[in-house]
């Protein structure tokens, strides 16, 4: 450790003197004067935020070359050698852009509003300055023709991309990390664990500090869930008021694409830049006209005054659900009405058992598959993504899935194929349970609905099929097209994070944010894993 100690001390002092440093065999020596111990000590990686970073630099104690070169740091010293494996590869012009980021401010030019901020992007975003597999070894080398939308929103506020992160194959699993293209991931506090899937990479990684920024898809779970495994806050947006442009999809007329942050302060300053139209979604233009003007302006610390929440019950007391979670769940709702709320308890969604066993979801991973590897033009590795069957190029636990998901003609949108299935907008299952779900909040006259974000503790990683139990983010939100969040509410067994989530009605993520907000800012539960200190 004094070894590594060591390097990052003068890494980081070449980037903040900006001079260039060639290290030779590695001996273990002690530090020969205190030239270095200030740059050790002037920044604190560890739970960094977004203002951390800015204020740093800001005050002249930090670059941002000494900042990024930091995080790079905890990246090689940490990731593969803990056998984490949340990153799969670091951007190699992230100094070179931290450096113009440097010469902007010495010019006194101004920034945007993440400028300097490590991004950890999960490796379904398009970036046309690095491959995007999808966690698909089939496209491990495929390089995009451009950005993902968001990917583009982030670079012009000046956010810096800094590496990308492992994710489950395809973005099928809500259980576990595991792609053809780079492995499995673990979970950040307790490596015998999963992160849960699909965005586990990026979870892991912003739990351990790899990054501050981190970039996630939620098709069911895959940001909620790893969110709530890693005590982070994610948030699903409502399906139209933001981008998947550039995104490898799984089922379009249900992915999200979001921030995944240590935070709720962080997460909304990222979605501020984010969110938004985007003409090459479609699905943007439903929420054309209902983006707010400012998220940020939601992070009050009375938020949760005087709300009427709705307290799920059908998602808490279940068969499945770990006792030691429903005691945390508990302690949790005296921690809302401590804070102000009003709690509706039970609430109850008409009908919910009915909508949670129709069959709403249609199956269009192929089509989808081949508009988004149209988009590649000539350079696409695969014409179709039922090639990787015939080519064997996959992880023996996609199998089944793969097939399934893969039904239906490539050219043929599911709405045309011989048994139709409607987009969203017009798809009657989905949008008879949006209705019985507002209908129901109306009644009550709650704001919000709460519930656990899983009911039981993330699995172990040799048994993250059999132990897949309690995943309570596919249930309600996906469906229905409805904002929820992901705040932490605390530990089981000691060290394993839990997640609350709230869900509310369409475009209400202002409201959410701000309870989110509330809660954290009252209860202070995330703590970092100790896996993963300072160097």
């Amino acid at each position: 450790m004094v070894r590594i100690k060591i390097l990052v001390g003068l890494v980081v002092f070449a980037a903040i003197m900006g001079t260039a440093i060639t290290f030779c065999a590695l001996q273990p020596v002690e530090p020969a004067s205190d030239a270095v111990q200030p740059v050790e000590s002037a920044f604190r990686f560890v739970e960094a935020t977004i203002e951390d970073v800015q204020s740093a630099i800001r005050s002249g104690s930090m670059s941002c070359q000494a900042i990024v070169a930091g995080y790079l740091a905890r990246i090689e010293a940490y990731d593969q050698p803990s056998g984490l494996n949340a990153i799969i590869f670091t951007n190699p012009n992230a100094l070179t852009k931290a450096a113009e980021i440097d010469r902007k401010i010495a010019a006194g030019e101004t920034l945007g509003p993440l400028f300097c901020a490590p991004v950890l992007l999960k490796d379904n975003y398009d970036t046309a300055d690095m491959p995007t597999s999808g966690g698909s070894i089939a496209l491990k080398n495929s390089i995009p023709p451009d950005d993902a939308f968001m990917v583009r929103k982030l670079r012009a506020a000046d956010a810096i991309i800094i590496a990308k992160t492992n994710m489950a194959e395809w973005a099928f699993s809500p259980k576990q990390t595991i792609s053809s293209s780079y492995g499995r991931t673990a979970n950040a506090y307790d490596l015998d664990r999963v992160p849960a899937g699909s965005s586990g990479g990026t979870a892991s990684g912003i739990a351990a500090s790899f990054g501050v920024i981190g970039m996630g898809s939620d098709t069911g779970n895959s940001i909620r869930g790893p969110s709530s495994h890693l005590a982070l806050f994610g948030i699903r947006s409502t399906l139209g008021l933001t981008s998947r442009d550039g995104v490898i999809p799984l089922a379009f007329d249900r992915d999200i694409a979001g921030p995944m942050t240590r935070t709720v302060t962080d997460g909304v300053n990222v979605f501020n830049v984010v969110v938004g139209y985007d003409a090459a979604d479609p699905y943007t233009e439903f929420g054309r006209d209902k983006v707010e003007s400012d998220y940020t302006s939601f992070l009050d610390a009375d938020s949760l005054q005087g709300r009427k929440i709705g307290v799920l019950r059908a998602l808490v007391d279940t068969d499945d659900s770990d006792p030691e979670i429903t005691k945390i769940f508990e302690q949790a709702l005296l921690e809302l009405r401590d804070a102000g709320a009003e709690l509706v308890d039970p609430f109850v969604i008409e009908n919910l058992d009915k909508h949670m066993a129709a069959s709403n979801f249609c199956v269009r991973f192929r089509y989808d598959m081949h508009e988004y590897l149209q988009s590649l033009g000539d350079s696409a590795p695969i014409k179709d993504v039922l090639d990787v069957l015939d080519s064997g190029q996959y992880s023996p636990y996609i199998k089944d899935r793969l097939s399934f998901f893969g039904g239906g003609p490539a050219d043929v949108h599911p709405k045309d194929e011989e048994t139709p299935c409607p987009d969203f907008p017009d798809h009657p299952g989905r949008q008879a349970y949006l209705a019985d779900v507002i209908h129901s909040m109306d009644e009550a006259d709650v704001a919000a609905v709460v519930y656990p974000s899983w009911t039981n503790p993330p699995a172990h990683i040799d048994k993250a099929i059999e132990e897949y139990k309690g995943d309570n983010s596919q249930l309600v939100a996906p469906a229905t097209g409805l904002p929820a969040v992901t705040v932490p509410m605390g530990y089981s067994y000691g060290h394993l994070p839990v997640g609350l989530q709230i869900l509310g009605r369409p475009y209400a993520e202002g409201l959410l944010i701000g309870m989110a907000y509330a809660y954290e800012q009252r209860t202070q539960h995330r703590v970092p894993p100790e896996l993963f200190p300072e160097l």
